[in-house]
């Protein structure tokens, strides 16, 4: 017993080291990835872009990728995911703020949905946080590495983005994901011939035509093989637990809850889960209540559907089926 105690407070205090270091090193590699993001653009535009057999229509298809890269990763890493504390949010002015579809007829936050009439919408269940004592609605967290409580949480992103995922950037950083394996994969597939000289196996006695050194766009276009595999993973996964009506951390506490259900002889229903087609909807905000759904072509900054104090749930239900009170998990306990 007195191992296994001694054991447990060790990886304890080894978990919040290495929180304090990935605390600490989130600004050095977002600087890294902007560095990366900028030098694999430029070898894009430098290389490949003038090589392409149609210019002037893979041209602008190019740049609107790019510039969806650029503003996602830049939205993402300066839009605070939103913590309990905060009062709701409003939307803002500026061309990069989309405008709602019917703007005319658009209803005010009811009960802090703006769909309400249309959904089964309840109020979230509030609960006191062990950690920082704040009063937190389902669906919040405490995040250790930010030491607050964050609506929505998804996750705490130290190499990317040096912050949490939450209710009011995870749309910037599925869209950043997407973006980022779509221009990869365009890099990799119309960049190839290029790699192939650069590596001296086309035989061309030619010197290297381009700006960009040699080394540089080696190293980019290996990077981008890399980084759209990977992420293409990713994106997968996440897309797969949004069209589930989940988060990433929701994801491993909905498996608990299916065993704890299971043993009873009982099935587990998620009540966030209104079906694939409407929980996209809802993540990104689009359709009838929503945003049209050209949002998703060009880097416009929305407001999400909730304030994060209220959510669509399945008809019938106010929580989850198959958990009794007080049995869900706490951040002490999450998987």
């Amino acid at each position: 017993m007195f191992c296994s105690k001694t054991v447990f407070r060790c990886f304890k205090t080894l978990e919040r080291l290495g929180d304090r270091v990935t605390g600490a090193a989130g600004p050095f590699f977002v600087g890294l990835a902007v560095i990366l993001i900028s030098a694999g653009t430029i070898c894009f535009f430098d290389v490949v872009m003038p090589s392409l057999a149609y210019p002037w229509l893979g041209g602008p298809i190019c740049l609107l990728i790019a510039f969806n890269l650029l503003v996602h990763y830049y939205l993402v890493v300066t839009t605070n995911p939103g913590f309990v504390e905060e009062l709701p949010r409003v939307a803002g002015k500026g061309f990069l703020w989309a405008t709602p579809r019917n703007m005319s007829k658009e209803r005010p936050l009811t009960e802090g949905v703006r769909w309400s009439t249309e959904l089964n919408v309840t109020k979230a269940e509030l609960t006191k946080c062990r950690k920082c004592g704040q009063q937190k609605p389902e669906r919040s967290h405490h995040c250790r590495i930010c030491n607050r409580c964050v609506l929505k949480y998804d996750h705490h992103c130290p190499v990317r983005i040096n912050q949490c995922v939450g209710l009011y950037n995870e749309r910037h950083f599925v869209l950043f994901m997407a973006y980022l394996c779509i221009s990869t994969f365009c890099f990799c597939v119309l960049g190839y011939p290029q790699f192939f000289d650069a590596l001296g196996l086309t035989f061309k006695r030619d010197p290297w035509p381009h700006h960009v050194p040699v080394l540089l766009y080696i190293i980019e276009f290996i990077l981008s093989g890399v980084l759209c595999f990977a992420v293409g993973i990713m994106l997968m996964f996440h897309l797969w637990t949004i069209g589930h009506g989940e988060t990433s951390v929701e994801s491993q506490d909905n498996e608990f809850y299916s065993r704890m259900a299971k043993n009873r002889g009982e099935a587990f229903v998620n009540s966030y889960d209104l079906g694939i087609s409407r929980n996209l909807q809802l993540f990104f905000n689009l359709g009838r209540g929503g945003y049209p759904f050209y949002t998703l072509l060009f880097p416009f900054r929305i407001l999400p559907y909730t304030d994060g104090r209220s959510w669509a749930r399945r008809e019938g239900l106010s929580r989850h089926r198959g958990i009794r009170m007080g049995e869900e998990l706490t951040d002490e306990e999450d998987l």
